[in-house]
């Protein structure tokens, strides 16, 4: 699924090629947003022409508007869109955490009120899934806890294995059948995708030893790709931890797959070694 084609020996820089069900991606890529299916003032068609190659939605922003129901009249995201190529989706992670003064983060999930009507809502790993696969996801992200900066250090270590946990109850709901999605469109015809990619999320804000062991934790789960989460909330000192967590990633990998989400690289920042 992940090939790499090339490999600068001096920089460890490399190009490859990531095949999802939608396409295949030539890496590294650019990867536009379109958190409420729509990339702004960017139609699809205008995607086309830009060589767009994959596009990212937003799990929290499209369950709550438009909702799934709007979603699925149209067979899913890919069809609401008029977007034919791959789609990656964030679990909305981080913008629970933007929620600060309206949610509560449990063992459970992340209890929230939305921000358009302040309707009470909750979103739990296996939800977060249900509704990437909804949206016929071709990469999808495991629902992680971003963290506040400056953060203790205890509290980042707690945080941290939280998402662990959270990443293994993700991975769990897709391997017990949440996807491949199996939709209705608006004539009334199946919509199904293919299995998505499933990307974990190295957490343990600053601390060069929690995201080593983040990284090391989600290795030992076993993912399609890994991203690195929490970068966009002031950590001006996070790109001295890349290094020991790509070695951390690179040192027991089942195949060239495990790694492809450091070769994405997303509009906004708060994933960087992908679209995480």
């Amino acid at each position: 699924m992940f090939e790499v084609r090339a490999t600068d020996k001096s920089t460890k820089a490399r190009s490859g090629r990531l095949t999802t069900g939608h396409g295949v991606i030539e890496t590294p890529a650019f990867m536009p947003v379109g958190t409420q299916g729509s990339v702004k003032a960017v139609s699809s068609r205008e995607l086309r022409e830009l060589n767009t190659q994959i596009v990212l939605g937003n799990t929290y922003h499209l369950f709550v508007r438009p909702g799934l129901d709007v979603i699925r009249h149209f067979g899913g995201l890919h069809g609401f869109m008029n977007w034919d190529g791959p789609i990656l989706t964030d679990s909305g992670g981080y913008q629970i955490f933007s929620l600060a003064k309206l949610r509560k983060i449990t063992e459970e999930g992340a209890h929230f009120q939305n921000h358009v009507d302040g309707t009470p809502a909750f979103i739990s790993p296996e939800i977060a899934m249900q509704i990437q696969t909804a949206l016929g996801s071709d990469i999808a992200m495991v629902l992680d806890e971003c963290l506040p900066w400056p953060c203790e250090y205890d509290f980042a270590a707690r945080s941290a294995e939280l998402t662990a946990r959270w990443a293994q109850r993700c991975k769990r709901a897709v391997e017990a059948g949440v996807s491949p999605a199996k939709l209705k469109n608006a004539v009334g015809t199946a919509a199904a995708t293919a299995k998505p990619l499933l990307f974990g999320i190295v957490q343990g804000g600053v601390h060069a030893d929690l995201r080593q062991r983040s990284a090391a934790r989600l290795v030992e789960i076993g993912f399609d790709g890994y991203a690195i989460g929490g970068l966009a909330i002031g950590e001006g000192q996070l790109h001295r931890l890349g290094a020991p967590v790509h070695r951390r990633l690179r040192r027991d990998p089942v195949d060239e797959l495990d790694f492809a989400a450091e070769d994405l690289q997303c509009l906004r920042q708060h994933r960087s070694l992908g679209p995480p």
